[in-house]
């Protein structure tokens, strides 16, 4: 959810920093975003966790290809067919 704040500044300043927005194509707000998401560590957060997904999904597709090189089985640990289906049962188990 994002929320709507008012800012003072001075008028050559936001001037300034409109120019700079054209500059790099974007806008005041978007760079204004920007500022707080570094000031506050979010934006690189969120790179890393971008970039922390993107190495689960080629550590998965590595898997994944060993198990095709390897006729598609198995060899280490498998669900059996009561642990697939241990959370559905009732009353539960305890």
């Amino acid at each position: 959810m994002t929320k709507n704040i008012t800012l003072a500044v001075p008028e050559d300043l936001l001037a300034q920093y409109r120019i700079l927005a054209a500059e790099q194509s974007t806008t005041v707000n978007a760079l204004v975003r920007k500022h707080m998401e570094e000031a506050t560590g979010t934006a690189r957060k969120r790179k890393d966790a971008i970039a922390r997904m993107i190495e689960l999904g080629q550590a998965s597709a590595r898997d994944s290809a060993e198990i095709k090189e390897a006729g598609g089985k198995i060899e280490k640990w498998r669900w059996s067919r009561e642990e697939t289906y241990a959370e559905r049962e009732w009353p539960k188990k305890q």
